[in-house]
């Protein structure tokens, strides 16, 4: 059976497989054999592998990068820096798991007691298309390192990045079925979860995604993490500093099309900076131009598909009709996937512009009476994801960031994962941790050991 996607700029169609039920038991089974051999290697030897895995990454970052590129249109150099990243970050476990990993002795009456990190065996990863190498190595990298294998469900207009990341693994060196690709659909996807072969499932997408997949985890007593949607508030109170501040406002709203969950979404500004910065915002905005996402002059990548520029466009339509003003941008560009940096002003409660996340090149801005007022405003959402607030005075603005309700808050900085923080939201954008010492502990048995 085959499928076919479009790519983004070009229109060309690519077929792709979708695995029927024996190929589906074949890597079922392939990674359950796996498991014994690859979790009792001794740690540093998992490393010396994840160590080639990251080079081999440095040796096809362009290709890498181009099948990104052609997938679902991110700019050129923007996959690059991508590919770039996952190295890093394979490098980073590579030197860092084994501490993160130790057992840890705890004081009791006991002769000896002490925790220890136990690989559970299979996860099963549902991942997205927007950072198609990167979403998969932030639990990858981690995962492997603590000696679980790996079955993944890429998104499925990204399929290539999938088979180029298994590929790329493989001339590694990694042993067969510890990491293995399922080209399937959602009903498949189900299937696997309730595989007692499968002990784990990490998702990063929708909401709706995610509460499909909690529902299946949890009727099966699976282990799940979900990193879901955001609406991140931006918050820029009258004291920030308005060059630095608008420099990432762009490139945090606009950078991947817009289409990142952590981007910042929401704009909350107090009134002795708000006109000043939604001046600088927009002219600083309107210089971005869709373009060939191959050409290093494009400034703006396309959407990923037609569909997605098309619901974009009617969250903008609606709240527009509901009163907000188009600042800049707003219509569709001529092709299907072509959507221009646009900002919205005036968003009110009632809007999707205020109610939604919207997933692409649209800047919402919320005007507000103070800083209590934005404090407000920032929490006033169903998502958790992130959150950035700006302002000359540090002290002010951790103050400000300990009162949002979000995974991660960032003080006069762009809001991004880090392989040695712990990632991950609250309320509806889910639930559980990426990364760091946190996100390596999420798919162990954390066993507690104690010697009378």
């Amino acid at each position: 059976m085959s499928q076919a996607n479009r790519d983004p700029w070009t229109g060309e169609v690519r077929p792709f497989p979708k695995m029927d039920g024996d190929a589906i038991e074949s890597r079922l089974a392939a990674a359950a054999a796996a498991f014994p051999a690859w979790s009792g290697r001794e740690i540093n030897e998992r490393a010396v592998l994840l160590q080639r895995v990251g080079a081999g990454l440095k040796a096809s970052r362009r290709d890498l990068a181009l099948t990104m590129t052609a997938e679902m249109g991110k700019l050129h150099r923007e996959a690059l820096a991508e590919v770039d990243k996952c190295a890093d970050a394979c490098e980073y476990y590579a030197q860092n798991a084994a501490g993160y990993l130790a057992e840890q002795a705890i004081a009791t009456e006991a002769a000896r007691s002490y925790v220890r990190y136990v690989p559970l065996g299979c996860v099963f990863a549902i991942m997205p298309w927007n950072f198609p190498v990167w979403q998969v190595f932030r639990f990858l990298a981690p995962s492997l390192m603590v000696g679980n294998v790996a079955l993944l469900k890429h998104a499925t207009n990204v399929p290539s990045c999938a088979d180029a990341i298994a590929e790329v693994l493989a001339e590694a060196g990694v042993p067969e079925g510890v990491f293995g690709v399922l080209h399937i659909n959602n009903e498949q996807a189900a299937d696997v979860i309730a595989d007692p072969r499968v002990k784990a499932v990490t998702l990063t997408g929708s909401e709706r995604a995610g509460r499909a997949v909690a529902s299946q985890a949890g009727k099966h007593l699976k282990k799940c993490v979900l990193e879901l949607g955001g609406s991140d508030p931006f918050v820029v109170l009258d004291d920030a500093d308005l060059d630095a501040t608008v420099k990432v406002a762009v490139r945090s709203r606009f950078g991947n099309a817009g289409q990142t969950c952590i981007a910042a979404k929401r704009f909350i500004v107090t009134p002795g900076i708000a006109d000043r910065f939604v001046q600088a915002f927009a002219d600083a905005a309107s210089k971005l131009v869709v373009g060939d996402p191959n050409d290093d002059a494009s400034s703006l990548a396309p959407m990923a598909r037609a569909d997605l520029r098309d619901e974009l466009h009617r969250q903008v339509q609606d709240s527009v009709a509901k009163g907000a003003r188009v600042l800049l941008g707003g219509q569709p560009g001529q092709g299907d996937t072509h959507y221009p940096a646009t900002i919205l002003d005036g968003v009110k409660p009632g809007m999707p512009a205020w109610d939604e996340e919207l997933f692409g090149p649209v800047a919402s801005i919320l005007r507000v009476a103070d800083e209590a007022e934005a404090l407000r405003v920032a929490n006033d959402t169903r998502y958790g994801l992130g959150a950035s607030v700006w302002t000359t005075d540090a002290a002010r603005g951790e103050r400000f960031a300990r009162q949002i309700d979000a995974g991660a808050c960032f003080v006069n900085s762009l809001v991004k994962s880090d392989v040695r923080l712990p990632f991950g939201g609250t309320k509806a954008s889910g639930f559980g941790r990426e990364l760091a010492e946190h996100g390596m502990h999420e798919f162990t048995n954390i066993q507690t050991v104690y010697v009378a």
